[in-house]
């Protein structure tokens, strides 16, 4: 019976595609578009809830009404309209979808092995001619276990091998059978860049280049070069066909139309960069070639330069504790979240783990409290948008998600307790108004196909 109400859930998916984006300048449609639908949904009330909204808001004893997949109303004495599921919620949290910017998640899928491993194309060190959502396996049992967390919406990106790592993609956290059934609906793509010792140490490894700093630096600025060219080309075409002129057909590039795509300000750079230093680099070099940074990932030692990021308006995605497990994370400290907050930088709470993505919230709440051991006076209001709305604005899909907001989309988690406590899991998670989790309910418990088929006993239930 589990079996056939997941595979439900699963058909509920499968839709027509939506229109196409014309947002590339090479071509006038957008390839691998969303095909993504909500789910069927009942429009639900749920009341006597503590609410964090994600935008700074505490609500005691409130309620939230949610239909046609948006968000209606929020506040108090809402009457409950006909044919409305009421849910009391006394006792119980709610809170904005959880979002993570840095998941792997059906690129290095479970279970782990070099079949599922798909997450970087180490051929060369600049690859941004490949796409993290070709590599997304929907059958990756780890969606449903961080749909369990709370987790709505995620970021896939490729790995940190190479100096530009190709696109990443947002993704809606449902089951589906194929990526684009979970591609959010016009989430602008992002680009995997890479500082440090990870492109450095692999390719010097094979006596290659980059083998150094300065050599990572070197590699950055020939890709922007040619990619700059390579728009001003192209620019130079659309123009002359827009004046009724007649000119020859530049050839597409793979790699250089992303990086083009980057200089035109649709796709947004997410930066794993480490140190202090080669943070402040790398802003260097956006400003060089005219882009935008719009998060550094781990990003261990953002609170020495916290007032430089606020300046820049570049978020921080970091962890909550991870430090030196590798020398560039030596200068890790469990204050960093709470001190990039304080000096009024968008800070950001990340997973870049299959486990870690199922506990957001705790690490989110142990990030609050180190800052408010240190001094900082945190609440639970400010802290909830580490995982919400700061992390939404990072994707560019703030106008749609991340805060519980009328007519935004109903991205919402109905919590046992605080979700700041250790002992709170997730009772209920729905995407745009559909239930997608209930922990009571097994129904609601999505499992994949690879597991079905990996246990014969359970496709007999």
């Amino acid at each position: 019976m589990r079996s056939q109400l997941s595979l439900i859930l699963i058909a509920l998916l499968l839709v027509a595609c939506s229109p196409p984006s014309d947002k590339t300048a090479q071509s006038k449609s957008e390839p691998f578009v969303s095909t993504y639908k909500p789910m069927a949904s009942k429009s639900t009330l749920i009341t006597n809830a503590t609410i964090l909204t994600g935008t700074g808001e505490k609500l005691d004893n409130a309620s939230i009404l949610f239909s046609n997949n948006k968000i209606v109303e929020i506040g108090f004495d809402i009457t409950a309209p006909d044919a409305v599921v009421v849910i009391d919620a006394k006792g119980r949290w709610i809170t904005p979808g959880l979002i993570d910017n840095h998941s792997h998640l059906g690129v290095y899928s479970s279970p782990g092995v070099s079949s599922t491993a798909d997450g970087n194309e180490m051929t060369r060190p600049d690859t941004a001619n490949v796409w993290a959502e070709h590599s997304v396996w929907p059958q990756d049992a780890g969606f449903n276990y961080a749909r369990a967390g709370g987790v709505t919406t995620m970021q896939i990106l490729p790995g940190s091998g190479n100096l530009i790592g190709g696109r990443g993609v947002v993704l809606k956290n449902v089951p589906a059978t194929s990526m684009m059934a979970m591609k959010f609906p016009g989430a602008p793509h992002s680009l995997k860049m890479a500082c440090g010792e990870n492109p450095k140490r692999f390719y010097g490894g094979k006596g290659l280049s980059p083998s150094t700093r300065m050599g990572n630096m070197a590699g950055y600025r020939k890709s922007w070069i040619e990619a700059t060219e390579y728009k001003e080309t192209w620019d130079e075409y659309n123009e002359a066909i827009s004046n009724g002129a007649k000119a020859k057909k530049p050839s597409r590039d793979l790699r250089l139309e992303t990086l083009a795509e980057v200089l035109r300000g649709n796709i947004r750079i997410h930066n794993h960069c480490y140190r202090a230093d080669e943070m402040l680099q790398m802003i260097a070099l956006s400003k060089e070639f005219g882009y935008k940074i719009a998060s550094f990932h781990h990003a261990i030692e953002s609170y020495k330069i916290a007032t430089e990021l606020a300046k820049e308006e570049v978020c921080s995605s970091m962890w909550s504790d991870w430090w030196g497990f590798k020398l560039e994370a030596y200068d890790g400290i469990k204050e960093n979240i709470a001190m990039v907050d304080q000096a009024g930088a968008c800070a950001i709470v990340h997973s870049d783990s299959g486990i870690g993505i199922q506990h957001l919230n705790q690490d989110a709440a142990k990030a609050m409290a180190s800052g408010n051991k240190a001094g900082f006076t945190i609440s639970e209001q400010q802290a909830i948008r580490w995982i919400t709305s700061n992390v939404a604005k990072s994707l560019g899909v703030f106008e749609q998600t991340g805060s519980l907001e009328t007519g935004k989309m109903a991205d919402i988690v109905l919590w046992n307790g605080n979700p700041f406590s250790i002992y709170t899991r997730a009772d209920q998670v729905y995407i745009d108004g559909a239930l997608t989790f209930d922990r009571a309910d097994p129904s609601r418990q999505a499992i994949s196909d690879y597991q079905l088929s990996a246990n014969s006993s359970e496709v007999l239930k």
